[in-house]
């Protein structure tokens, strides 16, 4: 994320300790706005039961990590070093955690996942944790697939953001400016789903992410909407 080089359990307790109240602190002052394209899907939302996948690029991670922070979404986090201090960080916002990737502790982590697909809500980075920005990875369409959740992509704008220079281009929203949320109509991936039709939605799920970020982005950036979805203030 920031190429925090941090290796001391004991200071990244300490580091994610400090971090998380940092976080709320900022984000409280930021205006936030959620709209839906399709059906309401904000987690928040009292009586829910359906469940879901929510994806969020992972330059965009500051701010669900703050909004949505709850512990019935389970969040995917890499066992990376690097992902030791976001971890707990997450973790001392309030998600309940799995730990894994494509690259470490991936078997084991889809094997938790499935387990916390029956009462949980999923939260995953489809271009994590090392990229390519914004391209969807494969385990996010074979995860749908054996869970029988649909995918939720969060298209996130910022009116200010500053931005780091790591490969997904962070953003760090500024103080006392506003953040939209945007979601689609959910994305049902078959469960006998085969390579090429994985391959299929995989790419689908890339269109919506583009149409749903372009939504917030524009919407970020001039204040006007071209629909009118429904939408909640927060």
């Amino acid at each position: 994320m920031l190429s925090m080089k941090i290796r001391n359990p004991r200071l990244i307790r300490m580091a994610s300790w400090l971090g998380a109240q940092a976080v709320r602190a900022w984000m409280r002052t930021m205006h936030f706005e959620y709209r839906a394209l399709g059906p309401n899907l904000d987690p928040r939302q009292a009586g829910m039961t359906s469940r879901y996948i929510y994806a969020f690029w992972h330059e965009n991670m500051l701010v669900p990590l703050y909004q949505y922070a709850q512990p019935n979404i389970r969040v995917l986090i890499s066992q990376h070093a690097d992902g030791e201090l976001i971890a707990e960080l997450a973790h001392h916002l309030g998600f309940g955690l799995v730990r894994g990737s494509s690259t470490r502790g991936g078997i084991e982590a889809v094997r938790q996942m499935l387990r916390l697909a029956q009462d949980a809500h999923l939260a995953v980075t489809p271009d994590g944790p090392r990229g390519p920005r914004r391209q969807v990875q494969m385990g996010l369409l074979y995860l749908a697939a054996r869970t029988g959740l649909p995918i939720v992509p969060f298209g996130i704008g910022h009116r200010k953001a500053w931005r780091m220079k790591s490969w997904d281009r962070f953003a760090i929203p500024r103080l006392f400016s506003s953040t939209t949320c945007v979601t689609p109509e959910p994305i049902h991936v078959p469960p006998d789903a085969d390579k090429a039709t994985l391959e299929h939605y995989r790419q689908r799920v890339e269109e919506v992410f583009a149409e749903v970020c372009g939504f917030a982005e524009r919407w970020a950036e001039t204040g006007r909407w071209p629909h009118s979805p429904q939408s909640r203030a927060a």
